[in-house]
């Protein structure tokens, strides 16, 4: 049987049957001692099962067997795989935006963002997920419609951009922009703020 050129240039969830961009979802591999191990970076060696970037669609995978399944093989799925994925997806998007600082692409601060907004010059925001919401806001309505991530503590965007208490960012337009917000889209599917809220309301693309 011949594969749609969809199926050829994306892969399928084994959760839910759809064929999707490698971008909107994890790749897993079945390590030597058969546990299942996440594979964000898609280059693990093994055969790999591709699952939508979501808590729900991993946990209705493992709850059906439908990872097993598709390795032909049983496996073992540790009970904080979810956190997991979570941890190593806020990392991607920590790396990139300590990628993007170093050649200058990262702009913090309120007022530096706000002018930057103001000057047409920046392709996504980033807000502290602990900030406050009022600056965020006033950010957000004058963005437009920029992207807006706000998935990242206070304490991880300082870390990462090497800075103290950073609330607001923005990043300029290109690859390291459009990177972050492929890993931001696919961490939102994972990480939840303030309760739980869908992957739209988190990651405004």
């Amino acid at each position: 049987m011949t594969r749609s050129a969809s199926t050829r240039h994306g892969r399928r969830c084994v959760a839910t049957g759809e064929v999707k961009d490698k971008s909107d979802l994890i790749r897993f591999v079945v390590g030597p001692d058969g546990a299942l191990v996440p594979d964000v970076v898609g280059n693990l060696p093994g055969r790999g099962v591709w699952l939508t970037a979501s808590r729900e669609a991993l946990d209705r995978a493992v709850r059906k067997r439908l990872l097993a399944r598709a390795v032909r093989r049983s496996v073992t799925v540790e009970p904080d795989l979810a956190d997991r994925v979570e941890v190593l997806l806020a990392r991607r998007c920590l790396e990139i935006l300590g990628l993007a600082r170093r050649a200058g692409q990262v702009t913090t601060g309120f007022e530096k963002v706000r002018s930057l907004l103001r000057a047409g010059r920046a392709g996504a925001l980033v807000a502290a997920s602990d900030g406050g919401a009022d600056g965020r806001e006033k950010l957000r309505r004058l963005g437009g419609d920029l992207p807006v991530v706000e998935l990242l503590t206070r304490a991880e965007l300082s870390l990462a951009l090497g800075r103290e208490n950073v609330v607001h960012a923005a990043l300029a337009g290109g690859r390291l922009c459009d990177r972050f917000l492929v890993e931001a889209g696919r961490l939102a599917g994972f990480r939840r703020v303030g309760g739980p809220a869908s992957p739209d309301e988190l990651v405004r693309v």
